[in-house]
């Protein structure tokens, strides 16, 4: 069996949470992006994206455009990527100078078995440039990557990370509860909880 030469995710992961900004935000996809990074850098600054795949980019522009001040990371895969190409056409219109978009390219769908993506050769990084984000760059080395997020210019910024898949699912440190997520990143952000009622007229509670 040939070993796949490229580096892994946990090899990005280290990269990333040693260049991370004070009061940073992270938004990862499902599957090992989030059970890794739990295991990496847990922060209540993390939001883990459980069971919507291609939802993390979107959730990150939101997040971008709503707290200007905070430099804003997503972590999406590139079969994600693929199935929701708008979000990626959405960033290029809209252009926030504080997201930085972080695409995993394994060539496969990893979280759902390891599934060949239809053209796993595509090169994001012109893809993303032909959405109207000029920086967007193919990164091949954990070296590459350190010198790129630390030279990130004004607007958003696209790296494309060649990724050997990781199938073996990791276990988190953390159990990973989809209210417990919300209510712990929203806290972190400052935003006040939102309760909702039956028919309608919910409020948040006051601060």
């Amino acid at each position: 069996m040939v070993k796949d030469a490229r580096p892994s995710r946990a090899d990005y992961y280290q990269v990333l949470a040693k260049a991370l900004p004070a009061k940073a935000l992270v938004v990862t996809a499902l599957g090992n992006a989030s059970y890794l990074w739990a295991v990496v850098h847990h922060a209540p600054e993390n939001f883990y994206i459980e069971d919507s795949m291609g939802l993390a980019l979107p959730l990150a522009l939101g997040l971008a455009v709503a707290q200007p001040k905070r430099r804003v990371f997503v972590v999406e895969g590139d079969g994600a990527i693929l199935m929701h190409m708008g979000a990626l056409v959405t960033v290029g219109a809209l252009r926030p100078d504080n997201l930085t978009v972080l695409l995993i390219q394994n060539g496969v769908h990893a979280a759902s078995g390891g599934q060949a993506l239809t053209n796993a050769n595509l090169d994001l990084a012109q893809l993303a440039r032909s959405a109207g984000i000029p920086h967007a760059q193919n990164i091949a080395t954990p070296d590459a990557f350190a010198s790129a997020l630390a030279a990130a210019a004004g607007g958003p910024q696209v790296l494309v990370l060649s990724t050997a898949p990781d199938l073996e699912v990791v276990r988190p440190p953390i159990a990973f509860d989809p209210v417990q997520t919300k209510h712990r990143f929203m806290t972190a952000i400052g935003t006040p909880r939102y309760i909702p009622t039956l028919f309608g007229g919910g409020k948040f509670e006051p601060v």
